[in-house]
């Protein structure tokens, strides 16, 4: 048991994307840190998907980010130091876009190399977007297309087609900014994003958070180019399998739908979209907002009662 604190309105208890803490009545503290090992062969494309992975965690709050600090290990004795320029510089990139203040960082010598951030952002603290504000009735949108864990897998066995590869690193490297600012004017409930633990592991977060039921439409989720086809070629990753596995308990799946389908279902995703509900009088518009800004958003699902927390009914 953690030590209350009356103005942490979000912790390590609630599996929430960062942690938030109230300095004042309209201002809070966002925190996070995420990094991870190479997916893509470019270090610079590498570099910048790692700093809006790291960057993502205070959009899916709804929050701002205002300073960010490298966290690096390196293997400077295998791998030229050149490298390690070209990730740094990507992350500043990054960083830069967010209109983000990179003001430092640590570094250490590993065999393996990663790379992130530990960032800090604002927030008001009577906006705080969480796992636990869904409500019954609410439609579920999704701000990116998933695939990137399978495509990660292919891209490592060396033989991906250059056009998926491609796309998959132009979705990583989007920035989930815009999407959190339509979750947050269009009244959103609960928000995350989507990463390890998949499209099914993140919305059972929510849904036992927020003591719902949620049906998810299979065919409605978007998908990157290329990803079926790498599911269709066992191209899944560990990650996707053990996701499948820890939250089989509260999902239940069309006999109809492809094995492919459920492992991208549950695809681990590096720097994935956001998953938010809103209210169905507020669909369209959000849909119609995030296609202005140029995020290629989906309704997904809806949430069906405030009954059997936890559960999703996936449907084709």
């Amino acid at each position: 048991m953690f030590p209350h604190d009356p103005n942490l309105i979000a912790g390590i208890e609630g599996s929430e994307d960062a942690g938030v803490y109230r300095l004042s009545d309209d201002l809070a503290l966002v925190n996070t840190l995420d990094f991870f090992t190479p997916i893509v062969d470019d270090p610079r494309a590498y570099g910048r998907m790692a700093a809006a992975n790291s960057l993502s965690d205070v959009y899916a709050m709804g929050g701002r980010p205002v300073t960010a600090m490298n966290v690096v290990a390196f293997p400077k004795n295998k791998v030229p130091l050149a490298v390690l320029h070209e990730i740094l510089a990507g992350g500043l990139e990054t960083c830069t876009e967010a209109g983000v203040a990179l003001v430092g960082g640590h570094s250490v010598q590993n065999d393996d190399p990663f790379y992130g951030l530990a960032v800090t952002g604002v927030i008001d603290p009577r906006r705080v977007l969480t796992n636990g504000g869904l409500r019954a009735g609410d439609r579920l949108v999704l701000t990116k297309p998933l695939g990137t864990g399978v495509i990660g897998t292919w891209i490592k066995a060396g033989d991906a087609p250059a056009e998926v590869v491609e796309a998959a690193t132009a979705s990583m490297l989007l920035l989930n900014r815009a999407a959190s600012e339509v979750a947050v004017a269009r009244g959103a409930g609960g928000c995350t994003d989507v990463t390890g633990f998949g499209l099914m592991g993140h919305l059972s977060e929510m849904t036992r958070a927020s003591g719902v039921r949620v049906r998810l439409r299979a065919g409605d989720v978007p998908l990157l180019p290329g990803a079926a086809e790498a599911a269709a070629l066992g191209k899944v990753p560990g990650g996707g399998k053990a996701n499948r596995t820890f939250f089989a308990g509260y999902a239940s799946y069309d006999p109809a739908l492809p094995a492919e389908t459920v492992a991208l279902l549950n695809d681990p995703q590096t720097s994935g979209g956001l998953l938010f509900g809103v209210a169905a009088d507020q669909l369209d518009r959000a849909l119609d907002d995030l296609r202005a800004a140029g995020v290629a958003a989906a309704a997904v699902g809806e949430v069906v009662a405030e009954d059997e927390a936890g559960r999703i009914e996936v449907v084709s």
